[in-house]
C-alpha cells in the first residue's frame, strides 16, 4: 500500500519489520522479509535515504524505524506537492491541447490506434481518466483488456462518481460466463441495456472522446481503433449512443439471477389504460371503468407517448408491443 509514497515492496516489508520491533540488526531484517543481508543492506540504505530508518544509538549494526506519522506524513506531503504541480503542468498542457484541436483539420480529428497493446493501453487511460461518465455500444469477442483489469478500472471509476451506462448486443449473452460478469456489474452501479444487434463498437468518456475498436474479419480479433476528438464525428457517435439507449430495453438484477426488463416499465394504472385504449375505447370510456377523469387519462396516455418517442397512438401500440409493455 506505501506503494503510492514511493516505496517498493521490499522496502515496505523491511520498514514494517522495523515499525513493529524496538530495533533489528540484518540478521533479524533478512531471516524475517527471507532476504540474504546484501539485499537487506541495500534496502536499508534506500530507506535511510528517505528518512524512513535510523541507526540505533545502541549500536550502529542496529536499526530503528522512524515514526511513521513523522516520517510518512513528510513523504506524503512531497507526493501532494508533486501532484500539485503534475496538475498545474496537466492544465497547460490541456490548453495547448485544445489550441492545437481547434486548429486541426478534418483528417486530424481521428487518430489509429494500432495493436492490442496499445488499444489496451489508451482504453485504460481512457478509463482512469473519466470525469463523469462512460458510455458504450458492446459486441461480443472485442476484448482489448482482461476481464481483471476491465473490472479493476470499473469499480476504480464508480469510486469516483462515474456513471457507466451500457449497451450489450444480445449475442455477448453466448459468451461463456457473461451472466457472472454482467450480475457484478449490475452490483456495482453499472447501468446495462440490451438490444438485439449494434452498428458499432464504441467507448465514450465524458461525451468528449470515444474509441472505436475495427473488427479484423479475417482474425476475428480487434487490432485497430479509431480515436475520435470533438468534431461532427464524435457528435454522430453520441447521438447514435443516446438513440439506441432511449428505447433499449434494460437489465436487472433479480433472487433468481439476471432478468430484461422494459427500460422504463410502466406503472399498474398505465398498463390498463393502454390495454383498454389498444381495445378500442374512448377515452371517456377508459375513465369510466378505471374511475379516473379524462383530463387524467389523456395526460397518461400522452405521458406513455412521451416515453416511447411517437407522435401517434397508432405509433404507441406498436412501440408497446416492442418494448414489451403489455
Amino acid at each position: 500500500m506505501l506503494d503510492a509514497l514511493g516505496l517498493d515492496k521490499l522496502e515496505e516489508t523491511v520498514y514494517r519489520q522495523l515499525v513493529g520491533a524496538p530495533s533489528a540488526n540484518l540478521e533479524e531484517l533478512a531471516e524475517a522479509a527471507d532476504l540474504d543481508t546484501f539485499g537487506v543492506s541495500a534496502v536499508l540504505a534506500a530507506l535511510e535515504g528517505k528518512g524512513l530508518v535510523a541507526r540505533a544509538s545502541a549500536g550502529q549494526d542496529r536499526y530503528v524505524a522512524s515514526p511513521p506519522a513523522v516520517a510518512l506524513g513528510a513523504l506524503l506531503v512531497q507526493r501532494q506537492d508533486e501532484l500539485r504541480r503534475a496538475q498545474v503542468e496537466m492544465t497547460e498542457l490541456a490548453g495547448l491541447y485544445r489550441g492545437s484541436v481547434a486548429r486541426r483539420d478534418v483528417a486530424d480529428v481521428v487518430d489509429v490506434v494500432h495493436g492490442t497493446e496499445a488499444i489496451a493501453q489508451r482504453f485504460a487511460q481512457l478509463q482512469y481518466s473519466a470525469k463523469k461518465c462512460i458510455q458504450a455500444l458492446q459486441k461480443p469477442q472485442a476484448a482489448v483488456v482482461t476481464r481483471e483489469d476491465a473490472d479493476e478500472a470499473e469499480r476504480a471509476a464508480i469510486e469516483r462518481g462515474v456513471r457507466h451506462d451500457i449497451v450489450l448486443e444480445r449475442s455477448v449473452f453466448d459468451t461463456p460466463g457473461i451472466y457472472e460478469t454482467i450480475d457484478s456489474g449490475l452490483e456495482i452501479g453499472i447501468e446495462l441495456r440490451v438490444v438485439p444487434t449494434v452498428p458499432l463498437r464504441a467507448f465514450i468518456v465524458d461525451r468528449e472522446i470515444a474509441l472505436i475498436p475495427l473488427m479484423n474479419s479475417e482474425h476475428n480479433t480487434v487490432q485497430d481503433a479509431l480515436l475520435l476528438h470533438p468534431s461532427g464525428l464524435l457528435d454522430a457517435i453520441i447521438a447514435l449512443f443516446d438513440l439506441i439507449w432511449a428505447s433499449a430495453p434494460k437489465l436487472v438484477a433479480t433472487p433468481e439471477g439476471t432478468v430484461e426488463t422494459a427500460a422504463d416499465r410502466l406503472e399498474p394504472l398505465d398498463t390498463k389504460v393502454l390495454s383498454l385504449l389498444l381495445a378500442g375505447l374512448t377515452d371517456a370510456s377508459i375513465g369510466a371503468q378505471l374511475g379516473l377523469s379524462l383530463r387524467t387519462v389523456q395526460r397518461r396516455v400522452r405521458q406513455m407517448m412521451d416515453r416511447a418517442q411517437v407522435d401517434t397512438r397508432l405509433q404507441l401500440g406498436y412501440e408497446a408491443g416492442r418494448r414489451g409493455w403489455l
